[in-house]
């Protein structure tokens, strides 16, 4: 993990094993993630794996458990839906760098990502059932939301691979690229995003994100919306005035011809039917 020119790279390291994770391996990339969310100068983040031949094949079934993947104390977990919840709802733009094999769990954590740019070598596709696993939330579910019920379930069911040509085609992909292009091309798809404007993205991202993540999706919307309120003027005399024991004055937000001036104010509804009966809108009593 290193961080460079406002990008994060998480590189998974362990080529040996076609970067397949074990539950260390997810750790160091959740500790990753979460100083690329904190760190106020990174915009974007970028999860790659190490060599040509894999960007990340999964689960080490080496070490898979019957209650997860067991870590070096011999304790069972699935952290990496930790990681994949936190890469998800990270408020900053991710792009999966691609080259060589993308599949199983691998595959999930590049679907998760908001784009992906994948080598000419990319093989991208599932092999759950063929080794008694399955994801069935991100994996499946957002899975179909991107390229439809039919594919997502060909996908899942018959387990066979994809190149990155036919990945693009079933938007799987947003753009390949000769490897000898694929870091260069990623790099200047990060200078893009950082000329943008960064709140904006954020909250695209969460608008994207809330159309299928229900509550939660709703919930990463909604806390971005309290962020940029608390950068408001409105919010900063609401927070002044409770400090100093005072009432707040709000009505100066409410436009500059806007007064509240209770001596005229109706003291019933009848008042407030008189004041009314030049109108074609009327209050009536209940």
């Amino acid at each position: 993990y290193y961080k460079e020119n406002q990008i994060a790279w998480i590189t998974i390291n362990r080529e040996h094993k076609r970067n397949a994770f074990r539950p260390k391996t997810v750790i160091e990339m959740i500790q990753a993630l979460d100083d690329a969310i904190e760190d106020h100068a990174v915009g974007v983040v970028v999860l790659s794996g190490r060599g040509k031949e894999a960007f990340c094949s999964g689960g080490d079934q080496s070490v898979r458990g019957d209650e997860g993947y067991r870590d070096q104390q011999g304790r069972e977990s699935l952290n990496v839906l930790t990681f994949q919840k936190k890469l998800r709802s990270c408020p900053k733009p991710t792009i999966a760098m691609v080259s060589g094999y993308a599949i199983g769990g691998g595959h999930v954590l590049h679907v998760l990502c908001d784009m992906t740019i994948a080598a000419d070598n990319s093989i991208f596709g599932q092999v759950g059932p063929k080794v008694g696993s399955f994801d069935g939330g991100f994996g499946a579910s957002y899975l179909a939301h991107i390229v439809g019920q039919k594919k997502a379930r060909e996908i899942w069911f018959m387990c066979k691979q994809y190149s990155a040509q036919e990945a693009q085609a079933m938007g799987l992909v947003n753009l390949v690229v000769p490897y000898e292009k694929l870091l260069s091309t990623t790099i200047e798809w990060c200078n893009t995003l950082l000329s943008h404007s960064p709140i904006a993205l954020s909250c695209l991202k969460a608008s994207f994100n809330a159309d299928i993540d229900g509550q939660a999706g709703i919930q990463e919307l909604a806390g971005l919306a309290t962020m940029l309120y608390y950068k408001t003027d409105e919010a900063k005399e609401g927070k002044q005035a409770f400090l100093e024991k005072r009432s707040p004055d709000f009505q100066r937000f409410r436009g500059k011809h806007a007064h509240l001036d209770t001596r005229d104010s109706p003291q019933d509804l009848d008042s407030i039917d008189q004041s009314c009966d030049h109108r074609d809108a009327v209050v009536s009593k209940t």
